[in-house]
């Protein structure tokens, strides 16, 4: 953990709603004038998209069944950890860019699937913000999470996770169901040790539960609403948060332990903004007394 130049991490799992949360960080960032060096979880890939098949191609060959970009295999973790130590120390460090799709592509003028070559971060950055898989990741080999100084966690409960996987790749990249579930089934083993560990690790976590039934998640005709979800928010360390004031500001919430908060699901981000703003000011507080 760096006074001088603190990192903040957002780790959750593919679908879970970390964009959402990053553009409310750049909503908090913008407001009060930080400057941000932003790293996306993608990029530390080990392969593009098109190594990424003939990867997975070979590891089925091996009758290795639980290859997947959740686990260490398919990632440059290592190579993550470097950059989280090298900012906390000097406020620099080497990033790159991975393009998803075509537009993405057309602005950093490379392919589709692929990704730009390494560079240095920005120059005299107030923050390093990390979205992505494995913001809090400890293996044997690495530990990011000691590296960070505000972690994190943004997970639906898992019915509604498979149910929002279900529906992006079945409407918007048209897999079948079968394949979907076959993905599903083929990260799960990296999910459980590699994922799941990691909301351990973090400072705040977001739940997202849905309030309908979400039981059969494989025959589900749609994602459940805002309006249709709760979110519990769970405090590592609750000591110094305000709850009667969260409670009293959040209309519908209430606390159900010691250490926990729940509140609508369409009062995100308020809660977001309520709970994570005093949170980086002292980041950045702390940052400028120690310059």
């Amino acid at each position: 953990m760096s006074v001088k130049y603190p990192i903040i991490s957002i780790t959750g799992s593919s679908g879970a709603g970390t964009s959402s949360v990053k553009a409310t960080f750049e909503q908090i960032f913008r407001r009060e004038r930080i400057e941000v060096a932003y790293v996306e979880g993608d990029s530390f890939h080990r392969y593009n998209r098109e190594e990424m098949k003939e990867a997975m191609i070979e590891a089925q060959a091996r009758a290795k069944h639980h290859f997947s970009h959740f686990g260490p295999e398919a990632n440059l973790l290592p190579e993550l950890e470097t950059l989280f130590r090298e900012y906390g120390e000097t406020g620099s460090g080497r990033y790159r860019h991975y393009a998803h799709d075509e537009n993405e592509a057309a602005v950093l003028g490379v392919a589709p699937g692929t990704f730009t070559n390494w560079e240095e971060l920005p120059a005299n950055t107030d923050v390093l913000f990390y979205e992505g898989l494995h913001g809090a990741v400890v293996t044997d080999e690495v530990n990011v999470a000691r590296y960070a100084d505000l972690k994190i966690g943004v997970v639906p409960v898992i019915n509604l996770e498979w149910t929002q996987k279900l529906h992006r790749d079945r409407h918007s990249r048209g897999y079948t169901t079968e394949a979907v579930t076959e993905t599903i089934l083929r990260r799960m083993h990296d999910y459980v040790h590699y994922i799941c560990p990691q909301f351990s690790e973090t400072d705040i976590n977001f739940q997202r539960a849905a309030t309908v039934d979400t039981s059969n998640p494989f025959v589900a005709r749609s994602i459940p609403t805002p309006d249709e979800s709760i979110v519990v928010i769970r405090f590592r360390d609750p000591r110094g948060v305000d709850f009667p004031y969260l409670v009293a500001m959040i209309a519908g919430s209430w606390m159900s332990r010691a250490n926990s908060i729940v509140i609508p699901g369409n009062k995100l981000d308020l809660a977001m903004q309520l709970i994570l703003t005093p949170r980086i000011l002292e980041l950045v507080r702390r940052k400028k007394g120690a310059t």
